[in-house]
């Protein structure tokens, strides 16, 4: 066997996976350096910065087109978004995106997303 072959399949080892629930920043930014968290689509919390009411939300979208969408919402007054019917009835403020949105999991649109949020709630 080549040497390269020898590291490719240390590579893809299922000894060199790890053994807990990979973090967007250990996995996702390893192996995409220059894409940014918000980038991304899969499960996000929002925490209302007067109240700190938790959201949990799922996206098929990056997250930073998700959060515009609520801050659209809620700047519209539009009751499509929970989120932003909370701040609107509870007359609270929205925030930056870096101060209210928390990245839980980053995952595609299919079948499992629908879980993953589950369990996050």
């Amino acid at each position: 066997m080549k040497p390269n072959s020898l590291r490719n399949c240390s590579k893809t080892s299922p000894s060199r996976l790890p053994s807990h629930p990979v973090t967007p920043s250990e996995d996702f930014l390893v192996r995409n350096p220059t894409t940014t968290l918000i980038d991304n689509s899969g499960i996000y919390k929002l925490t209302c910065p007067d109240c700190q009411m938790k959201y949990v939300g799922q996206t098929g979208r990056s997250f930073r087109t998700r959060f515009q969408e609520h801050c659209r919402e809620f700047k519209h007054n539009n009751a499509k978004s929970k989120f932003a019917t909370h701040l609107l009835e509870s007359q609270h403020s929205t925030g930056k995106i870096n101060d209210i949105m928390e990245i839980l999991h980053i995952t595609k649109k299919g079948r499992a997303i629908d879980t993953i949020e589950g369990y996050h709630i």
